[in-house]
C-alpha cells in the first residue's frame, strides 16, 4: 500500500491553482518516449529479518565490502584511520545536519573549522585556506573559475591530459555554459604535462596540473610554476592523494597560486564513492575571490579569544551577483574529521604514513617490473603507478579476483592510447602477502 500524504481533496486543491486537471498534465512536457507506462515489477514486501538477510546478499556482490585488497587509487584511496578521530567526530556537539555559524551558539563547530584551515594552510603551503567544497573535482573547477574572476579580461584555461578524467569532465560542465575557452595539453613521454605550447595561447588566463596526477607521476611543479608565469597565467594545481604532500614538497613551495584537491585520505571512508572533502588554499593576496566561506580568530568585548565566520562570498550570505559560488554547504563533518586526523597524525605521523606508501609501492612495482612488466611512464612516483605486460595482464587480474584481489585499472576506458596499460596503486593498508600474491600470478 503506497503511503501519500495529501488527500485527493487537497491534491484537487494544489491542481486548481497550477491550472491542471490530473496529476499525469504535470508530466505532459516529457515525451512519451521517455515516460513509463504501467506498473513497476517489483517483489512484495519482507519481514524486516527477510529484508535484512536481502540486503546481505546484494552486498556480498560487491568486491569492495569482501575482497582481501583492492590495488586500484585513481581519486579514492584506503587508509587506516585512528580511532580517536572516529570518536570525536561522533561526538553530539559536532555530528548535527547542518553546520551552524551563529558565533554566540557554535564555537566548538567554528573553532574546529578554524583548524582544518590551519592545517590546510600548512600542508598545502599557502597562506589562506577556506571552509572546504565539496569534493576535488568541483574544487578544480571552481579554481579555475576564480582564477578567471581575477584575470578577469582573459577567458582562456589550459589543464593538463593528466588529471583525473573525471575531474576534467566535471570542468568542462561547468565552463560550457560561459564563453570561457578550455584547452587541453597532451601527457609527454615521460608522464608529465607538455608545456610547451603555453607561449603559443592567448588570453590564457591559468594553467591546472595535478600532482601526482593520474599516472601517480610527479609532476615537476616548480618548473611548470616558473613557465606558467612567465606567460604571466595563475598557476592552479589539484590532487586527489594529499599524503604525497607528507614526503614531496607542496605546492605553495613550489609557486602555486591556487591549490584544490581531494582529502577523502584524511580520516573518510571510500564509502562506494562518497562523500568527499574538496580542499582549496590560495595565496593571501587572492582571498577576496575565494569560493565558500572563511572562519577567523578574534577577541571578544571581555578580550577571551573567539571565532566567527568572517567572509562568505556565496548567494546565501550576499546579493547574489556579488556571489562568487553557488556551493551552499561545506560538508562541515568532513572537513572536521580531516582536521581530526591531521591533528592525530601530526607532521611526523603524516610524513611515515606517506613513506610507508611509498615503500610499499615500490616494492610491488620492483616485484611486477622482475615479473616481465614494463614501466609506461619512467618518472618519480608517489603510491601509484602504470605497467604494461608483454602477455594479456588479463588474464592474471582474473585468477587474482577469484582469490579477493583486486589487481590495477585498465586504463583504456579513460585513454585509448593507452590501452592494456593498468594502474596499480598500493597504501599501508595492504599487507605483504597481497603484493607477494599478485607479483606471483604475474609471473605465471
Amino acid at each position: 500500500m503506497r503511503y501519500l500524504p495529501h488527500t485527493d481533496t487537497e491534491i484537487a486543491e494544489m491542481l486548481a491553482v497550477t491550472g491542471h486537471d490530473q496529476l499525469d498534465d504535470l508530466f505532459a512536457h516529457i515525451p512519451d518516449d521517455c515516460r513509463y507506462r504501467g506498473e513497476m515489477s517489483l517483489a512484495g514486501p519482507l519481514s524486516e529479518w527477510s529484508l535484512t538477510d536481502r540486503f546481505q546478499e546484494l552486498a556480498a556482490k560487491n568486491y569492495s565490502s569482501s575482497a582481501k585488497a583492492v590495488l586500484i587509487g585513481a581519486g579514492s584511496y584506503s587508509h587506516h584511520t585512528p580511532e580517536i578521530v572516529s570518536s570525536l567526530i561522533s561526538r553530539s556537539e559536532f555530528l548535527t545536519a547542518y553546520t551552524p555559524y551563529q558565533p554566540e551558539m557554535s564555537q566548538g563547530t567554528l573553532q574546529g573549522i578554524f583548524e582544518y584551515q590551519t592545517l590546510t594552510a600548512r600542508l598545502l603551503g599557502m597562506e589562506v585556506a577556506n571552509a572546504s567544497m565539496y569534493d576535488g573535482a568541483s574544487a578544480l573547477a571552481e579554481a579555475l573559475l576564480m582564477a578567471l574572476r581575477i584575470a578577469r579580461k582573459k577567458n582562456t584555461v589550459a589543464i593538463s591530459a593528466a588529471i583525473h578524467p573525471h575531474y576534467r569532465e566535471v570542468v568542462r560542465t561547468y565552463l560550457q555554459a560561459e564563453s570561457f575557452t578550455l584547452i587541453e595539453l597532451p601527457v609527454k613521454e615521460d608522464g608529465r604535462t607538455d608545456l610547451s605550447s603555453l607561449q603559443n595561447i592567448d588570453d590564457l588566463a591559468a594553467v591546472a596540473l595535478q600532482s601526482p596526477n593520474f599516472f601517480g607521476v610527479i609532476e615537476d611543479l616548480e618548473k611548470a610554476g616558473q613557465a606558467i608565469h612567465s606567460v604571466a597565467a595563475l598557476f592552479v594545481t589539484c590532487f586527489s592523494e594529499p599524503f604525497a604532500y607528507g614526503l614531496f614538497r607542496s605546492p605553495g613551495d613550489n609557486g602555486a597560486d591556487i591549490v584544490c584537491g581531494e582529502g577523502q585520505s584524511f580520516g573518510m571512508a571510500q564509502s562506494f564513492g562518497g562523500p568527499g572533502l574538496g580542499m582549496f588554499a590560495c595565496k593571501a593576496k587572492h582571498q577576496r575571490t575565494l569560493p565558500g566561506r572563511l572562519v577567523g580568530e578574534t577577541v571578544d568585548i571581555e578580550g577571551s579569544r573567539g571565532y566567527v565566520l568572517t567572509l562568505s562570498t556565496r548567494e546565501q550570505h550576499i546579493r547574489r551577483e556579488k556571489a562568487t559560488s553557488n556551493i551552499c554547504s561545506n560538508q562541515g563533518i568532513c572537513a572536521l574529521t580531516a582536521a581530526a586526523y591531521m591533528a592525530s597524525l601530526g607532521a611526523t605521523g603524516l610524513r611515515s604514513v606517506a613513506r610507508l606508501n611509498y615503500d610499499k609501492a615500490a616494492y610491488l612495482r620492483n616485484g611486477l617490473i622482475e615479473a616481465g612488466g614494463k614501466l609506461l611512464f619512467n618518472s618519480p612516483t608517489f603510491n601509484e603507478f602504470v605497467l604494461c605486460f608483454p602477455d594479456d595482464f588479463e588474464v592474471s587480474r582474473e585468477r587474482l579476483l577469484k582469490k579477493g584481489i583486486v589487481a590495477g585499472i585498465e586504463l583504456g576506458r579513460f585513454y585509448k592510447e593507452y590501452k592494456n596499460a593498468y594502474l596499480f596503486c598500493v597504501t599501508e593498508t595492504t599487507a605483504r602477502v597481497v603484493l607477494d600474491t599478485v607479483i606471483g600470478e604475474a609471473c605465471k
